[in-house]
């Protein structure tokens, strides 16, 4: 069975923690060891795992991002969101996280991200929680 989360950004780029939204849906799945996968079916966002506990660290990868790729380049897309598909591309659209005892197996620091790329949108993650 196939678990979505509903979410709504604000900005044209983004990072959104959703590492608690997960949790929640494998508390309820009762899956005491497994695997969940998070995936995101856009082609102008992503899913990524990284620090959770310094803002900063959001705001370093976001204007690094636009420094590397930024939003008005010589690109061919019709559509003027060429940097958002480069960007989803680059950091990916699904992640796996361990479960054990229930909980997700993520480092100290480490938080789920929705990415972001061509917002505001409403946006669809599905989850598939396995044991």
């Amino acid at each position: 069975m196939i678990e979505t989360i509903n979410i709504s950004t604000s900005y044209a780029e983004e990072f959104r923690d959703i590492t608690s939204l997960v949790e929640e849906k494998v508390k309820i799945s009762g899956i005491k060891e497994g695997m969940v996968t998070v995936f995101v079916q856009h082609t102008t966002a992503a899913v990524t795992i990284n620090e959770n506990a310094d803002s900063s660290v959001v705001e370093d990868i976001l204007s690094t991002l636009d420094k590397i790729i930024p939003p008005r380049g010589n690109y061919s897309h019709a559509e003027g969101n060429s940097h958002a598909h480069i960007k989803s591309s680059l950091i990916g659209s699904s992640r796996q996280i361990i479960i054990q005892n229930g909980k997700l197996k993520l480092g100290t620091w480490q938080g789920i991200y929705f990415c972001e790329f061509d917002g505001p949108r409403r946006r669809e993650i599905w989850l598939k929680i396995n044991s």
